[in-house]
């Protein structure tokens, strides 16, 4: 509350405000880029066993070449991973009506078929080259395609561990400035990339920067603007990233080499690190960091560019401290992940948010990340993906403002859950319905994901939010490595990942019931502060005589005694 007076003082809403988030956003709007690459680079041609390399086909069109070479598999299509061991020249007198009719094959019931020992043959009308065919990642080594979205998202999840502590310790402006480069350089390498493993290696680095760029972006927006305003920033936010999967089906579309996709969406962020020198340290961390001397002329600067230098001026260190004498006076020593899990309230949080956050992720991954599955154009079903944002952070903004935080998140997550689990009872031939309702599925676990993005960082004070923002993460992009994997089950029983991506949302929103409500509060600076607020909310509701809440330290001592 000290803090947010002393905003409203130089300026909470002003010219630095709207400069810090706009430049801010830019980053995110790119993120999604690397998110979903995936979807395009890695996107599987239509493909076949290359003819035998010591026969003379030279007179044969190419669907001749295919029809004596490749058989048809159990849908009635050259099938992707056999050949005929011996060319069947008498299929060259079926007409082309009885080629396309797997009777046409019936005189060849006991023809000798074999694996592509000579390559395959892509169909490079949809992309002029990906991953898949670069390395030829078909047939036995499928699998690896979902292998390479799981390494990524495995970089996201370490980096959301080590940028999370980090950026507590050393400050969210030093964390964003390397993640920055970090994401313009790993991509860059993945781009020119000579071995699926070398691709792979680089695209853990993009995962590991790309945490640290979410963490201390969604910091440095929350902690320069008042609560007022927050939940509509926020959403704006949310937006960047849904105008990001927009331009990313645009870059795809127009650059159909993965090489060079995967270099236009890395060339961005060397912009990004350039002018993000210019962003100031959050005044919160510096203060509660025993760093106040610049605090104060960071104030003073916001107040400079708000145009209120004279009550910019105003603010001393003698001020400050006063100010927030009691939060300064709570803060004692270094904080860890352990204090995440220490104190009643913050166990409570931590662990309800960890399961919101890993099923959102988990089921929102395991809708994107497999567009060919829909049957439609790669491109528009990208765009429709993309715009079902739109709307849907618009209804979850209100919402948030309205009913609040929680009741949200609960009703976007069990929605999406009902959405998906539908989807399992509406035939496969019925396309358009199962798309539609994949759609209404990935738009609520977008709400959700906006939802989390901005309850996650009311939820924890200052001392620990990075900390406690990269713990959840983390559950997240573990949610995200585990979405691909579930895929493969469907090879073995096809309705089986529905139900888990279906069934996971809606246990975890039963979780977010267990959340308290931060509509309209003020962000929380110490974990005294969030156990208080567990406290007096468990007290108002059970009608019982006050309690004293424990201590921060207090709380902490059972811990320690026992280590």
């Amino acid at each position: 509350m000290a803090f947010g007076e002393l905003l409203e003082q130089v300026g909470s809403t002003g010219r630095f405000q709207v400069m810090h988030v706009s430049l801010l956003c830019m980053p995110v709007l790119m993120m999604a880029s690397h998110n979903l690459l995936q979807n395009f680079v890695a996107s599987v041609p239509l493909h076949h066993c290359t003819a035998q390399a010591n026969l003379s086909l030279r007179t044969l069109t190419r669907e001749e070449v295919l029809r004596v070479t490749v058989p048809l598999d159990d849908k009635g299509k050259p099938a992707r991973c056999q050949r005929f061991a011996t060319p069947q020249w008498d299929l060259l007198n079926a007409t082309d009506e009885e080629a396309e009719e797997e009777d046409a094959y019936a005189d060849t019931p006991d023809a000798e078929v074999q694996g592509c020992q000579d390559g395959w043959e892509y169909d490079f009308t949809e992309r002029s080259s990906t991953i898949i065919s670069e390395w030829n990642l078909v047939c036995d080594l499928r699998s690896l395609k979902q292998m390479g979205q799981t390494i990524y998202m495995g970089g996201v999840l370490i980096g959301a561990l080590i940028f999370g502590g980090l950026s507590d310790k050393f400050g969210r402006r030093y964390l964003l400035l390397f993640s920055y480069l970090m994401m313009a350089v790993s991509g860059t390498c993945a781009a020119f990339a000579t071995s699926f493993s070398l691709f792979c290696l680089f695209r853990f680095g993009c995962g590991m920067a790309l945490s640290g760029l979410v963490l201390n972006t969604l910091s440095l927006i929350v902690e320069w603007i008042p609560t007022r305003v927050r939940t509509v920033v926020g959403t704006g936010t949310g937006y960047s990233y849904t105008i990001g999967q927009l331009v990313l089906a645009l870059l795809a579309y127009y650059i159909r080499d993965w090489r060079w996709l995967t270099l236009a969406v890395s060339i961005p962020f060397y912009f990004f690190f350039i002018y993000s020198w210019w962003f100031l340290e959050s005044a919160r961390w510096l203060v509660l960091n025993g760093k106040s001397e610049q605090a104060v002329k960071n104030l003073q600067a916001v107040g400079r560019i708000n145009g209120r230098r004279a009550e910019g001026e105003k603010i001393t260190l003698e001020v400050l401290q006063e100010s927030m004498k009691k939060e300064i006076s709570c803060v004692g020593g270094s904080y860890s992940a352990l204090d995440l899990v220490r104190t009643p309230v913050m166990r409570t949080i931590t662990i309800c948010l960890s399961a919101v956050w890993f099923s959102t992720s988990f089921g929102y991954y395991g809708l994107s990340m497999d567009l060919q599955k829909f049957g439609v154009d790669i491109y528009l079903i990208q765009v429709i993906f993309g715009a079902v944002d739109i709307p849907a952070k618009v209804i979850v903004t209100v919402a948030m403002s309205v009913v609040g935080r929680r009741p949200s998140q609960c009703g976007a997550l069990i929605l999406a859950g009902i959405a998906i689990l539908a989807n399992l009872l509406v035939p496969y031939e019925k396309q358009t319905m199962r798309t539609t309702l994949a759609v209404l599925g990935k738009g609520c676990l977008a709400a959700s994901f906006n939802c989390c993005y901005l309850y996650s960082p009311e939820l924890y004070p200052t001392v620990i939010r990075q900390n406690g923002m990269g713990i959840v993460s983390m559950t997240a992009r573990l949610g995200a490595m585990v979405a691909p994997m579930v895929q493969l089950l469907g090879e073995i029983v096809p309705w089986l990942p529905g139900l888990i991506y279906g069934g996971v949302p809606i246990l975890s929103g039963f979780f977010a019931i267990f959340l308290p409500e931060t509509l309209a509060s003020p962000l929380l600076d110490t974990i005294q502060d969030v156990e208080e607020r567990g406290y007096r909310r468990k007290n108002t509701k059970a009608s019982t005589k006050k309690e004293e809440p424990p201590t921060e330290n207090n709380a902490a001592t059972p811990l320690k005694d026992a280590a």
